[in-house]
């Protein structure tokens, strides 16, 4: 992805630097002129801002403020040109842009243009664009190609450095949006996550190769024994989700499929993430994993292609029939809460804030549970029979 630390290699004439020298690496999306209020109503994050400081619109004592609003929108840097170069950046603003680690750059009136700059980064932006689709369809091909040839395989490797000698492995990374009142903005919003993603995947040890396809990320990658890329993609995941670009916007979740050593049976392991697709919010996940695979469905993979699927729906139906009966009589949600009781690691705290209830009423329910079905919440036998066919019901009519 094209960088603050990109238009500075650009070595422009009469560009600049003059602080915020550690935000270097933050993304660029496209260029902005800063002509007209309110900015949040074009600017969006990733955006490279221009101020030109014409003393009718914009004085240099504006620049601060407008310095300040443009960095909380999430612009990637700032170049400021002043008419005539009448007067210099102010200390105040040179500090400010450096604890703030916003690019602060200064573009010299007979230096380059704000069109030089515009046209240089759009420039740098295609041509990061078309390499990033050249990769894509490299991996659309390898993933749905009808004819994956030796000399294919051949090419890839070449290509991309990659020598097919060790399991590959697909993974999936599906996005949970929450959409506010602006949807240009959460479009863009989207798009920004899209890069910060991939410039954060491409960056990974091993380089993994990326794609955008549909509304979904996919990735390729080495299936290393000691899964390091996958710790670190969890890492990654976490991260970009709880900045405050994206917290509580936008939340990302990798589905793996099996690994494979020939490129061919690769489609097969795409195939597989996708299928675990429906059943995200079903897995056992406890501990809110970003990195799920098969494997974290455990035993109740095992259970759908053993042909005896009707006993073990009988079974479980007849050991949740009490406790749907009453929620379905009652609009009660014991058996969501008898899960997530269970999910929790038995922490009536953390329950109850998951189930967005008082701990009082948690208690209630939970001695409402234990009177239904006759058991103590401490017989962890019984406890996990019931959360498994909770699990099993969930899993098997998706």
């Amino acid at each position: 992805m094209v960088t603050c630390r990109d238009i500075l290699n650009l070595k422009l004439d009469g560009v600049e630097l003059v602080s915020g020298e550690a935000g270097l690496d933050r993304m660029v999306s496209w260029t902005y002129l800063v002509q007209t209020k309110p900015y949040d109503e074009h600017m969006n994050r990733g955006n490279y801002a221009l101020l030109v400081v014409d003393y009718e619109r914009y004085k240099p004592e504006d620049i601060l403020a407008v310095m300040e609003e443009l960095n909380d929108l999430g612009i990637s840097g700032l170049a400021v040109s002043i008419v005539e170069d009448r007067e210099e950046l102010s200390p105040e603003v040179i500090t400010r842009a450096e604890e703030l680690s916003l690019p602060l750059f200064y573009v010299r009136w007979k230096g380059a243009s704000f069109v030089d700059i515009d046209q240089s980064v759009g420039k740098l932006i295609m041509e990061d664009s078309l390499q990033n689709k050249r990769e894509g369809d490299f991996l659309y091909n390898l993933l749905f190609g009808y004819d994956i040839s030796d000399k294919y395989i051949e090419k890839i490797s070449s290509q991309f450095g990659i020598e097919f000698t060790e399991p590959y492995r697909v993974g999936i990374i599906i996005v949970d949006r929450k959409y506010g009142i602006n949807h240009e903005q959460d479009e863009h919003t989207y798009e920004y996550y899209g890069n910060v993603l991939s410039r954060e995947v491409t960056g990974m040890e091993g380089r993994p190769m990326f794609m955008r396809f549909l509304n979904k990320f996919v990735l390729l990658f080495e299936a290393r024994k000691d899964k390091q890329i996958e710790h670190e993609l969890e890492k990654i995941l976490r991260r970009i989700d709880s900045s405050d670009s994206f917290k509580g916007k936008i939340s990302g979740t990798c589905i793996l499929g099996a690994p494979y050593t020939d490129p061919r049976d690769f489609g097969q392991s795409y195939q597989q993430a996708k299928s675990l697709i429906p059943k995200i919010d079903m897995l056992p996940n406890p501990k809110k994993k970003k990195v799920l695979s098969a494997s974290a469905m455990g035993i109740y993979k095992y259970m759908f292609n053993a042909g005896n699927q009707r006993e073990i729906l009988d079974y479980c139906n007849k050991n949740l029939e009490k406790l749907e009966e009453y929620d379905h009589a009652n609009g009660t949600f014991l058996v969501d809460t008898l899960l997530a009781y269970y999910m929790n690691g038995f922490n009536t705290a953390n329950t109850a804030k998951e189930l967005y209830v008082h701990r009082n009423s948690l208690q209630y329910r939970l001695n409402k549970i234990q009177e239904l079905l006759d058991f103590e919440l401490d017989d962890y036998i019984k406890y996990l029979d019931l959360v498994n066919c909770i699990l099993v019901k969930r899993l098997m009519f998706l």
